[in-house]
């Protein structure tokens, strides 16, 4: 297959949404981001600095004044013009994710479909708040009662470097839909992403200060939360920022909805079909190169099966072809950034200390066109048990764990109770006895069966549990409940 074209060599400096105007940053700290695949630099970009920031938080407090009270299907034919300028511009953000994440153009194409479908989620959200209203006439004598949903003001999203434009629809279209304004608040991994699934929403013709975007930081990002007319955040990202920007919320009593690490498990019983399992495996594995919170880093095998689907699930990865995700004949990518593939060759040196075994050793992989990308070949470890470090901490890389299982009771007690996290679980089986087991039993808030990754629709929230999501309203269609508060309503007129 050809190489595509990239949609630009480099994109040059980027600029700050505010108030409906793309501008220059006035700050002198300016980073640098590189093709995860190549090495070479593609754009500059600065992080704001506070003054900046807060020109960014009053202009979405000030257009959250008026675009409450746009009428609903005015907001909606917006949404809708926005889901249409995503359809047009669809293969050039995915080339552009491609460039800036490392990602294959396959998986490129299917986030964005992801967004697309959390557009047409929200116009749905939209409509939806006509349903939730309740109405009781004569609730006693002369008196009746309603309930209505008002928008709460303007919101900060922190989108992650993993899923840059993913995690953009999972909050922004809502916000929009519920009459929120946003300043949205990217990852330093991938800012073009971020600033180029902006770029295409502002063509619908949204209010100037709906939507804003201001590169910054850790502390910038608290900066922006602190401030009053700031209602609450959408978070997706790790653990240890999540759970401190919950902290700051409830010192602040903001609403959120904070997603972090996850460690997720696909257990395979003895009457699974192997072949079908292992193809499930190379997604649920190394799909995004491990980068993804839904991934599954440990694999029980229960039964006596678990010689074969080693040795067939090795075969296969090495069938994997690495490459520039522009390649569409590549299957794996290069990592994000130089540190995160540092970060994943740490923990299989860890795990190997503690006590695991190599089956497949992707560290010492070349990639002859790409010798500056930031690549490593699937690696799959064994003799992993799960008091292990290994079996407890992501390792957010194509890194397979394999563990050998006695029973589907022992594996739900393992997910359950050998992590404090619960992003998902998968189970590959033909018994519908064992799969409505696992369905009812496992403590986590997605789960798969026959599928390798938990991945829901759009219409459905992501629904992660435990130290996996702190805040008061899951993403996707159920961050309506984030952006907007009830208002219960009592009149007497007789």
């Amino acid at each position: 297959m050809a190489l595509l074209p990239e949609v630009k060599k480099h994109y040059g400096k980027l600029k700050f949404l505010i108030n409906g105007e793309w501008v220059d940053s006035k700050s002198t700290d300016i980073q640098e981001t590189t093709n995860p695949a190549t090495g070479e630099a593609i754009a500059q970009y600065p992080t704001a600095t506070k003054e900046e920031a807060l020109l960014a938080v009053r202009a979405a407090h000030d257009a959250f004044q008026t675009w409450k009270d746009v009428p609903m299907r005015d907001r909606a034919r917006l949404l809708f013009g926005m889901h249409a300028k995503f359809e047009e511009h669809y293969e050039e953000m995915c080339r552009i994710l491609t460039q800036d994440h490392g990602r294959t153009i396959g998986e490129s194409r299917g986030s964005v479909s992801r967004v697309i479908e959390n557009i047409e989620s929200a116009c749905s959200a939209l409509y939806g708040q006509v349903k939730q209203n309740e109405h009781l006439d004569q609730l006693a004598n002369g008196i009746d009662q309603y309930l209505v949903w008002e928008p709460l003001g303007a919101f900060l999203i922190i989108t992650p470097g993993n899923i840059p434009m993913h995690a953009w629809s999972s909050f922004v279209p809502y916000a929009m839909a519920a009459g929120c304004t946003v300043v949205v608040s990217p990852s330093r991994q991938d800012p073009v992403a971020a600033e180029t699934i902006s770029r295409v929403a502002q063509e619908a013709g949204f209010p100037p200060g709906v939507i804003n975007v201001v590169h910054g930081g850790r502390q910038i990002n608290k900066e922006i939360l602190s401030q009053p007319e700031i209602k609450g955040v959408g978070f997706i990202g790790s653990n240890r920022a999540g759970h401190e920007l919950f902290a700051l919320c409830g010192k602040l009593k903001k609403t959120s909805s904070i997603n972090g690490n996850g460690k997720n498990m696909l257990v395979i019983m003895p009457d699974a079909d192997i072949d079908e399992s292992v193809r499930w495996l190379l997604r649920a594995c190394f799909g995004m190169t491990g980068q993804r919170c839904l991934g599954v880093d440990n694999v029980v095998v229960v039964g006596d099966i678990y010689d074969e689907i080693k040795t067939k699930f090795r075969a296969a990865t090495q069938e994997m072809k690495l490459g520039y995700g522009l390649d569409e004949a590549t299957t794996l990518g290069p990592y994000a950034t130089r540190g995160v593939k540092d970060n994943v060759l740490e923990w299989i040196e860890r795990s190997l200390g503690d006590g695991a075994k190599m089956v497949l050793d992707g560290r010492t992989v070349k990639v002859e066109d790409y010798p500056d990308g930031h690549f490593l070949a699937p690696t799959i470890l064994e003799d992993v048990n799960v008091d292990m470090p290994t079996a407890k901490e992501e390792a957010f890389g194509a890194v397979a764990a394999l563990i050998k299982g006695e029973s589907l009771e022992q594996a739900i007690e393992w997910i359950n109770t050998k992590t404090n996290l619960g992003h998902s679980a998968a189970i590959m089986t033909a018994s519908g006895k064992n799969a409505r087991k696992f369905i009812r039993e496992a403590n986590v808030g997605n789960v798969a069966v026959n599928l390798g990754v938990a991945q829901p629709y759009a219409f459905f929230p992501l629904g992660s549990r435990r130290e996996s999501f702190v805040g008061t309203a899951k993403s996707r269609i159920a961050s309506m409940r984030m952006f907007m508060d009830e208002k219960t309503v009592v009149t007497r007129w007789v």
